[in-house]
């Protein structure tokens, strides 16, 4: 009887490698989700053009500025810029920062920003960008091994969950959050409240992300590790600042489970 009891009360504790290590007693994993799972370079880079163009429309002068408050280069975005890493919040702020550069008073520059940027999103609309290689079979390896998965995104809430809708993901992910309440990555206390959402403990939980605020908020909020994950590694800057690099996410895996009885 006591070994019923006692068998009945094991938990399996997936052991997870990534890349060249290994992490014990691992129960979640949260990821970004632009340049992590999507391959949303193109859409973004095209919104940060919209908004340059409708914001030079109405104050001709301030696109080279702009351009590169945005990030934007040749064709391509920079990773670490502030389109790619910031929040919609983050890049409203920060147009209305320009404009008020040209003498317009802080009220009117927020709200020619705002309206930029509905004429943006009116040209450049929400579309359906491309998973990376392999996306899906490793969200639903994962989920399968028994581990809660999240997404935590500087997109919206609803940008999050139209992509986990649209990518058939609803059945692997448990969580989704995005930067809606004013707070921004690398903020640790958006990692620390969706895994408590999540129902796992924060040191007990992987980030995976693609930018350096990722690993930062990872490295705040004392979760287990800080995943790089770097599919364009020429453009990256601050590998050094994640625990672990990979270069593709079947570098994800578990490897095998042990069993603890508590």
């Amino acid at each position: 009887m006591t070994d019923n009891i006692d068998k009945n009360k094991e938990v399996y504790l997936p052991i997870i490698r990534c890349g060249n290590r290994e992490f014990r007693d691992i129960q979640g994993i949260v990821f970004d989700k632009d340049g992590t799972l999507e391959d949303s370079r193109a859409f973004w880079y095209d919104r940060a053009i919209a908004r340059i163009q409708a914001i030079e429309s109405q104050i001709p002068g301030l696109e080279f500025l702009l351009t590169k408050t945005f990030g934007i280069g040749a064709n391509s975005l920079n990773p670490a810029g502030l389109m790619a890493v910031g929040s919609r919040r983050d890049n409203h702020i920060v147009a209305a920062g320009c404009i008020a550069s040209t003498g317009r008073d802080w009220l009117t520059a927020m709200a020619i920003a705002k309206a930029s940027f509905q004429a943006a999103d009116e040209k450049v609309p929400p579309r359906l960008n491309p998973l990376y290689p392999h996306c899906l079979e490793v969200i639903r390896y994962l989920h399968a091994a028994g581990l809660q998965l999240a997404i935590l995104s500087s997109d919206t809430t609803a940008r999050v969950e139209q992509f986990v809708k649209e990518n058939h993901l609803l059945n692997y992910i448990k969580i989704v959050r995005g930067c809606d309440r004013g707070l921004s990555k690398p903020d640790p206390l958006l990692l620390q409240e969706t895994c408590q959402a999540l129902g796992t403990p924060v040191d007990k939980t992987l980030m995976v992300g693609d930018t350096r605020a990722d690993w930062e908020m990872a490295k705040q909020a004392k979760s287990a590790a800080a995943i790089a994950i770097s599919w364009q590694p020429e453009n990256h800057q601050d590998l050094q600042l994640a625990d672990v690099v990979i270069r593709e996410l079947t570098a994800i895996s578990v490897i095998r489970g042990e069993f603890s009885v508590h």
